[in-house]
Parts: C-alpha cells; sequence; structure tokens
C-alpha cells in the first residue's frame, strides 16, 4: 500500500526540524566559543535529558526506562554524547556551513554500516550512490582540510575527520537501534539516550570547566541547543517517522544543511564557496542513491537520527 501523501501539516512539521536542526550548529558554535567544547556538548544533553525526563514519567514510561537502561544508555553515547563532543570541537575551527554539509553525509554511513553489520546488502543503484557520496566528502575535505595548526592552534583536518567520525557514529546507533531497541517506544530511548551521555559526559564537562565565567547570551545558546535543537526536534523526529514513515523523514537531512548556511551567512557572516555548493550537491546526491529515496528504488528504511 502506498504512503499518504504528504499533507500541509506534515510539511510544516519537515520545515519545522529542518529549521531547528539548522540552528543547532548556531547555537553549538556560539556556545563552544565559551564553555569549549566537552562542556558544551555535556550541558547540551544535560539540558536535552532535564526536558525530557517529565515527559517520560508523565507518560509512565519510567519502568520501560529502567528495564533497558543498559542499551538506551549506551546507545545515549554512541548516538549523542560522542558526536555532540566531536561537532562542538569541529565548529572552534571550521564555519557552521561546512560542518552542516558534513552531516548530511549521516545516511552514507547509515547505510555502509548496516551493510558490514547487519549484512543489509545495497543493490548496485545503492552502491553507486555510497561511492559518489564519499567522493563528494573527498572532494570537500581536500579542499578544505588542513593539518597545520592556525594560529588558535586548531586544524581544520581534525575538524573535519571529527565531523565525519560523528556521523559514523550516527550510523552505528541507527544498526544498533535496529538490531536491539526495535519496538522501543520514542520517547524512551530519546530520554534514555540524553540521560546517558550526561552521565558519560558528567567528569570531562566538570574537568574541562571554563575558568571564567560564561556570557548569558553562552548560557541562552546551550539552553536553545539543549531544550529546542535536541528536546523538541527528538519529539518532531519521531512524529514525522510515526506519521510519514522512515523514509521521508530521513530527507530532512538535505534540507538541514540550507537552513544552516543561511542562519551562518546571517549570523556568523560565514562565506559560501561555490566549490562547496558544488560538492554539496554530490554529497546530497549520492546519499539520495545510497538510501533509496528515488521511486524506482524505493525500500523499507530504519531512518537514523539524522540531526546534529
Amino acid at each position: 500500500m502506498n504512503s499518504p501523501a504528504p499533507s500541509k501539516p506534515w510539511l510544516i512539521e519537515f520545515l519545522l526540524l529542518a529549521a531547528i536542526w539548522g540552528s543547532s550548529f548556531l547555537f553549538m558554535r556560539l556556545g563552544a566559543s565559551e564553555f569549549g567544547a566537552l562542556p558544551t556538548a555535556g550541558l547540551r544533553v544535560g539540558i536535552a535529558a532535564a526536558f525530557l525526563l517529565p515527559l517520560l514519567l508523565w507518560k509512565g514510561l519510567g519502568p520501560q526506562l529502567m528495564q533497558n537502561w543498559k542499551k538506551v544508555f549506551f546507545i545515549g553515547m554512541v548516538n549523542s554524547g560522542i558526536p555532540f563532543a566531536c561537532f562542538t570541537y569541529a565548529l572552534l575551527s571550521i564555519s557552521t556551513s561546512l560542518s552542516s554539509v558534513l552531516n548530511a553525509t549521516v545516511p552514507l554511513f547509515g547505510a555502509l554500516v548496516a551493510w558490514v553489520w547487519l549484512k543489509d546488502r545495497p543493490h548496485q543503484l545503492r552502491i553507486t550512490g555510497l561511492i559518489i557520496g564519499f567522493v563528494g566528502v573527498a572532494l570537500l575535505a581536500w579542499d578544505k582540510a588542513s593539518f597545520t595548526p592556525n594560529a588558535s592552534g586548531a586544524s581544520t583536518g581534525w575538524a573535519v575527520l571529527a565531523v565525519l567520525f560523528a556521523c559514523l557514529c550516527y550510523g552505528i546507533a541507527a544498526s544498533y537501534t535496529k538490531r536491539y531497541l526495535t519496538g522501543m517506544p520514542s520517547l524512551v530511548t530519546a530520554t534514555g539516550s540524553q540521560l546517558g551521555a550526561t552521565i558519560g559526559l558528567a567528569l570531562p564537562t566538570l574537568w574541562f570547566w571554563p575558568q571564567t565565567d560564561p556570557s548569558t547570551g553562552a548560557w541562552l545558546a546551550l539552553v536553545a541547543v539543549g531544550v529546542l535543537c535536541t528536546g523538541v526536534a527528538y519529539i518532531l523526529y519521531f512524529r514525522l517517522i510515526e506519521n510519514v514513515g522512515p523514509a521521508r523523514s530521513l530527507t530532512v537531512t538535505f534540507v538541514v544543511p540550507v537552513f544552516a548556511v543561511i542562519y551562518g551567512v546571517v549570523f556568523l557572516s560565514e562565506t559560501v564557496s561555490l566549490w562547496m555548493l558544488f560538492c554539496g550537491s554530490i554529497i546530497v546526491l549520492g546519499t539520495a542513491l545510497s538510501v533509496g529515496l528515488f521511486p524506482q528504488q524505493r525500500q523499507k528504511l530504519v531512518a537514523p537520527r539524522s540531526g546534529p
């Protein structure tokens, strides 16, 4: 049976989610510039956990979380803790636009991990998509990545690798979820993952806490990325999966960079080169092919958490 045509409310939620996740790069940059990478990541998941936990308890899902806490907490570090730390580290030396374009490779890594781990071998067209997508990444990284430290001691090469490692973690988390957490209520997975990431990042957050007090603006940026870009975004994302299926929900990955680039240009005065747009187009094309989003190749998909 074909899925029903998307309605206006579906499109509104879809665009709202893309706009929210696109803003996460901006808020992480603003927070990390004063808090540092690890405290920013730790506070993000902590604020998200504090936002989601009352909702979980109100829904009466506490017992299910307790029964599956080991698996859910583990997925929290792989799907939130480690990736968020990688992104906050990277955003200290590369633009939000570049990091958002690289984040579009999440479905590529998801397909690759599913192939290796779950033996979910893609057909020829999807393999072609994987190759095209990673060629786009290689071209973009070759142009932007340098392992020579800049004036602040950071290097764009390590930042690019950190973002790609975060995307790999998202791909691993998707396959782990499919194998071990199928049927788990989404609110349990979302809340438990943020709790697990909070616990995992607690000590690094305290150890690397900034010596000078961050500004009110930095605190507001972290509240926004924790509540809006993590808590609210999770709810919207899982609503989309429930209402229109994972395949359509997954396409939000392609729209997020559009909003992220706009925010970066408007609020951070970033510049976007034609080469970045060209490589980004190659990545998006390869990703679309690799996850089977074209009508003639569409299959039942499990969407990874594709936001930053």
